[in-house]
């Protein structure tokens, strides 16, 4: 293949970005997929991101099969699989990352719009076709749903691989409460090494140069040099024009997409992703979804099959059967095993859903109906309740988003709730999953701060509240509440005798698991998607006794997507 590297690319205020090309070495003109983002074009996988290498080469020692794997960069397609696919593969360093300088401010409108600006000069190229096709994971997700809303001309098809498209609701506060855990260790490991002028950056083995390079700048220049993302948050506790401008349009995304979905991503990934298929106003939109950690399931087999095909269909207009397939590729879980069964559906949530509410009890049960008046309490930052259901009496099928009503007070002026869908064996084992970067994530996470329990009456159904988060409304300690919990979508498949559980709490899921004495962290079943930051919960608020109260008067109950067998 054709290896240009350090290609500038001319945005439209003047400031010039940094990009390597791979292109088929015929000159054929080729559909070109494209990415941009703050990691560094020329850092290679195996050096910046070691351990998650080592874990998929462990794991998956045939991966990408006929490629030398020489060419990797995180989260990006593999050079050397998609161009003998007939593809150019374009890689933008972002303003103010890796080659390329300016101000670093991650999918701020300036980035989102260099994107527009970096398609239509793929889209242009003699060496192109004239159709740009958007593929990445994460990072190079999300940047996908918001270029789409400014319908660039030449982008044509995109793949959204596990990509949050609220900045509010799926990155920085859960239900209104700050995610910090993530934000600070994102900012700090993944993008300020490659900051654009860092005279610590990786070396790019390629051009045998600094990556972050060519100029160099001082800690006082860098730090002036971006902006400071989980500030912002903290800065901004409502919803509004920082988190819109930084949010999918769903109005405005008309482009065909492949929606790839985490089933085990909670606290960032899988939201956008169902989120998708069900609001933007694309006509062709396809939703899949997978299990396995974060950078898995993008560059095996099964994935990249289906990624080629959906851009083979748009791209170059191959006929080879993607427009029939169904609109949703489920694969079903079952418990303490890796294997899934692949079924297509047609919609989402699916249509044959019953929708069964289970009422919470105050003997700590979750009942068919609501048990006499009662209560249960807790010390938020103490130990959870949980509510277990009885053995199922059938096999039974979990499929869909889920939602947890609660009346609850509390002895302080607001409560932090974060609840948490587990299963559990007869033989009391948990059944939980790789997850997107935790080992042993629960079923299902949803959080709530119960001062932001204003409900968005127009876009909320039963089983998916959608908050406004644009008010606080205080609580009046002792008085009773209605809130509503979104919790983010799942799929499984339980045997008989196996209970479901909700666990209620004032803090983050956590597993009895002991800390490292190095420090080094240690998964607890919630990753790093932590809610600990003391500014945004201190404890004379957030550190009280919170009491849900249960029965026909204050019907506590949590709504659950069973799917009948067919």
């Amino acid at each position: 293949m054709i290896i240009e590297r350090d290609v500038p690319i001319e945005m439209d205020d003047g400031l010039v970005l940094r990009a390597d090309v791979f292109r088929p070495e015929d000159d054929a003109p080729a559909p070109v997929i494209i990415t941009m983002g703050p990691y560094g074009k020329g850092v290679r996988m195996q050096d910046l991101y070691g351990a998650q290498w080592q874990w998929m080469q462990a794991n998956h020692p045939d991966l990408l099969q006929g490629s030398s794997q020489s060419y990797l960069t995180w989260e990006t397609v593999d050079p050397e699989i998609w161009v003998p696919w007939g593809y150019a593969v374009i890689r933008v360093d972002s303003r103010g990352a890796g080659r390329s300088p300016g101000f670093l401010d991650p999918q701020s409108p300036r980035e989102v719009r260099d994107y527009y600006e970096a398609i239509e000069w793929a889209g242009t190229r003699s060496w192109s076709n004239g159709k740009v096709g958007l593929n990445g994971i994460s990072y190079y997700a999300i940047m996908q749903w918001l270029v789409a809303g400014l319908q660039p001309p030449h982008l044509v098809a995109m793949i959204p691989w596990e990509g949050a498209a609220d900045a509010y609701r799926d990155k920085a506060r859960h239900g209104g409460i700050v995610s910090n855990a993530f934000q600070l260790a994102w900012y700090a490991r993944q993008v300020l090494p490659v900051q654009h002028g860092n005279p610590n950056g990786p070396i790019d083995p390629w051009l045998g140069e600094s990556a972050t390079g060519p100029e160099t700048l001082t800690a006082d220049e860098l730090a002036a040099n971006r902006v400071s993302p989980l500030q912002s948050t903290l800065d901004n506790p409502l919803d509004g024009q920082s988190y819109r401008e930084r949010s999918a349009d769903w109005t405005r995304i008309t482009v065909p997409f492949l929606s790839a979905a985490s089933l085990a991503g909670y606290g960032l990934h899988p939201r956008g992703n169902f989120e998708a298929l069900t609001e933007a106003v694309s006509t062709q939109k396809w939703l899949e979804m997978h299990p396995g950690r974060h950078e898995e399931w993008f560059y095996l087999a099964e994935g990249m099959d289906l990624q080629k095909q959906f851009l083979d269909h748009f791209l170059k207009g191959q006929d080879n059967g993607w427009d029939q397939q169904p609109r949703v590729l489920l694969r079903l879980r079952r418990p303490f095993t890796a294997h899934t069964e692949l079924r297509g559906e047609d919609e989402w949530p699916l249509a044959r859903t019953q929708w069964t509410e289970a009422f919470l009890g105050a003997d700590l049960h979750l009942a068919d109906e609501p048990q006499e008046n009662s209560s249960v309490s807790f010390d938020a930052l103490g130990d959870p309740v949980t509510f277990l259901s009885e053995p199922l009496p059938v096999e039974t099928e979990f499929t869909g988003p889920l939602a947890t009503t609660l009346f609850i007070s509390s002895t302080t002026a607001d409560a932090d709730l974060f609840v948490t869908l587990q299963a559990f064996a007869p033989d009391g084992r948990e059944v939980h999953f790789q997850g997107t970067v935790d080992p042993a994530t629960p079923l299902a996470q949803g959080w709530l701060r119960a001062s932001q329990r204003k409900l968005d009456t127009e876009k909320s159904r039963p089983d998916r509240p959608y908050h406004t988060h644009d008010e606080i409304q205080p609580l009046v300690p002792g008085e009773v509440y209605e809130v509503q919990v979104e919790i983010w979508p799942t799929s499984i498949v339980l045997p008989a005798g196996y209970r479901i559980a909700l666990q209620v709490s004032g803090h983050d899921f956590e597993r009895s698991v002991p800390d490292d004495p190095s420090g080094a962290w240690v998964p607890k079943g919630s990753g790093p998607f932590l809610h600990t930051d003391p500014h945004d919960r201190p404890a004379d608020v957030y550190g009280g006794r919170t009491t849900i109260h249960t029965g026909t008067a204050t019907p506590s109950r949590l709504l659950l997507p069973i799917i009948p067998n067919d």
